[in-house]
């Protein structure tokens, strides 16, 4: 366990991602991950409005013009929904650290409609976390941050932070709220994986010097750091998060991506580990990140993240990937 920032929240080192709740897991997958994941000691759970089968339909359909149905139901905020029906059924809402996102429109007017709807979703009156999802321009910083405030004074929240956001961004919000004496932002989400490192160049630092918690998200590229897929959209299997969403396989299916896979095999055939359990070892190793976002499908990836913990104080095989 650790601390959220400068918050009192306790944290999992592990934290268990719930994007794919509806989406790519039914609600009875959902139930057994979250119970194998409390038994084992993983009380953070993350989500957001925008995580649902919908939502997901919605995407393809915008992005790529597809109206097919990939999604294991039809609901919309499925996340959400499937977590608070686990919470209700398991009495379970004390033992966890809960996050939720908004998704944009961080405006005073819409944050009570947004937040009200995912406490009602979630059935709980309040969260733990909550963040805003991704950098929204239209919204100056100064009412972003008062929206934040309410949010919290409101007892909605226990703290406020952020997701994707540059440290520019970060840091501007960051010095509105001290011009204007409100909460701050304590929290920090972003990707953070062996193919995704910028926030090394400067989140990180920022977050260090700011004193903010960090959550680093998709510790295995979405799945591409287990090595599974080969060089070709024909690999992804249907169902799988590069099919459900298939804008992973546009970041990920690079020469260079499939060039760092084999040196991960490499390795970890010498350590004579799992290649998945190198991974997510290694961005455990960061000292600035709080905890790491795990999306597991089933008990056995939650199993597997567990047993990288230890495999992450290994700093000889390490000291070796780093160079």
């Amino acid at each position: 366990m650790r601390t959220l920032g400068r918050s009192s929240l306790p944290v999992s080192r592990l934290g268990l991602g719930c994007a794919n709740f509806g989406r790519e897991i039914t609600e009875a997958e959902a139930f057994a991950l979250m119970d194998h994941a409390v038994a084992r000691g993983i009380t953070l759970f993350d989500t957001a409005e925008a995580y649902g089968a919908a939502e997901a339909q919605e995407y393809r359909r915008n992005r790529y013009g597809t109206l097919d149905k990939r999604e294991v139901s039809d609901e919309s905020h499925s996340s959400e929904k499937i977590i608070g029906r686990w919470l209700q059924a398991r009495g379970t809402r004390d033992a966890i650290t809960l996050i939720t996102k908004i998704k944009g429109n961080y405006t005073v007017a819409h944050i009570q409609t947004a937040i009200t709807a995912s406490l009602e979703r979630l059935r709980s009156d309040h969260v733990d976390v909550y963040l805003y999802h991704a950098h929204d321009a239209s919204v100056p910083a100064e009412e972003a941050m008062a929206a934040a405030d309410l949010v919290i004074k409101r007892h909605w929240a226990t703290t406020v932070g952020c997701s994707n956001f540059s440290a520019a961004q970060v840091q501007a919000h960051l010095e509105c709220s001290r011009r204007m004496g409100t909460h701050r932002f304590e929290v920090v989400e972003s990707a953070y994986n062996l193919l995704t490192r910028e926030i090394e160049q400067d989140v990180l630092p920022l977050a260090r010097e700011q004193q903010l918690g960090v959550l680093g998200y998709s510790p295995l590229a979405g799945g591409f750091l287990t090595g599974k897929y080969q060089r070709g959209r024909e690999s992804v299997q249907a169902g799988s998060r590069f099919d459900v969403m298939p804008g992973y396989a546009d970041l990920y299916f690079t020469p260079a991506a499939f060039a760092k896979i084999a040196t991960l095999h490499a390795f970890a055939a010498r350590a004579r580990v799992r290649i998945e359990q190198l991974a997510v070892a290694w961005t455990l190793r960061h000292p600035d990140v709080t905890t790491v976002l795990v999306g597991a499908r089933s008990t056995a990836h939650l199993d597997n993240a567990i047993e990288a913990l230890s495999l992450a104080q290994d700093d000889e095989l390490f000291a070796a990937m780093d160079t």
